[in-house]
C-alpha cells in the first residue's frame, strides 16, 4: 500500500507527459517488412510525436525533465530490490508503448546492442539505471546488461523445471497375460532454450 501510494504521487507529479500514447503503429505482414520498418524507425529521433532518447545517458535527462523534484524524491526512496516491481507495471509500461521498444526505436535498438532482448526488461533497465542515478549510486551499463541477461536465463530454467513436472504424463502399461496395470511416468521433453530470432522477434507484439 505504501508504494502503492508512492506509485501514484509519482505518475501523477509526471502529468501529461505519462499519459500512454495511443501508437499509431501499422504492424507488419512479415519478417522482411518488420525489418525494413524496424531499420527505418531505428534512425528516427521522434516517433509518433514523441521524442526517443538516444542512449541511456539521455534517458537520464529527460526522464529529469519530465518529472518534478518531488516526485524524483519520492521515486529515490524506494529501496532498490522493489522499485522495478513498484514501478513496471506504470513507468515501465509507459517506457515500452511511448519509446516504442516493441516496434522498435533506437533506444530499444541501443539497449539491444548492449544484450538486453525484451521490452519488459529493458524497461526494468532504465528503471534500475534511473533510481541508482538518482541515489547517487554507479550506473554500470555492462553490470546492468549482465544482470538482466543472468536474471532473464534463471527465469527460462525455471520454467523449464518446472515444465517437466507440470508436463509429467502418467501412462498404464499393462502386464502379461491381462493383470493389472503399472503405471509409469513419462516426462515431457523440455522446450527448446530461445534462438536469436525468437529473441529479436520479442520486439514485436504478439
Amino acid at each position: 500500500m505504501k508504494y502503492r501510494r508512492i506509485t501514484t504521487a509519482f505518475l501523477l507529479l509526471l502529468g501529461s507527459h505519462i499519459a500512454l500514447i495511443a501508437q499509431k503503429y501499422d504492424p507488419p505482414n512479415d519478417e522482411a517488412e518488420f525489418e525494413r520498418q524496424y531499420q527505418e524507425r531505428i534512425k528516427k529521433d521522434r516517433l509518433n510525436g514523441v521524442y526517443i532518447p538516444r542512449n541511456l545517458d539521455d534517458v537520464l535527462v529527460q526522464l529529469n525533465k519530465l518529472t518534478s523534484d518531488e516526485a524524483r524524491q519520492k521515486f529515490k526512496s524506494i529501496p532498490e530490490n522493489a522499485v522495478c516491481k513498484v514501478m513496471h507495471n506504470r513507468l515501465g509500461q509507459w517506457m515500452i508503448a511511448n519509446w516504442s521498444f516493441y516496434e522498435g526505436s533506437r533506444l530499444s535498438n541501443y539497449l539491444r546492442s548492449a544484450g538486453v532482448t525484451y521490452p519488459d526488461d529493458m524497461a526494468d533497465f532504465l528503471i534500475l539505471a534511473y533510481h541508482r542515478h538518482l541515489n547517487g549510486h554507479p550506473v554500470s551499463i555492462k553490470e546492468l546488461s549482465i544482470y538482466f541477461r543472468e536474471k532473464r536465463k534463471q527465469e527460462w530454467q525455471q520454467r523449464q523445471d518446472q515444465g517437466d513436472v507440470l508436463k509429467e504424463e502418467v501412462r498404464q502399461l499393462p502386464k502379461p497375460d491381462g493383470a493389472d496395470t503399472i503405471p509409469s511416468k513419462t516426462p515431457a521433453k523440455p522446450d527448446k532454450a530461445p534462438t536469436k530470432a525468437a529473441q529479436k522477434g520479442s520486439t514485436r507484439k504478439q
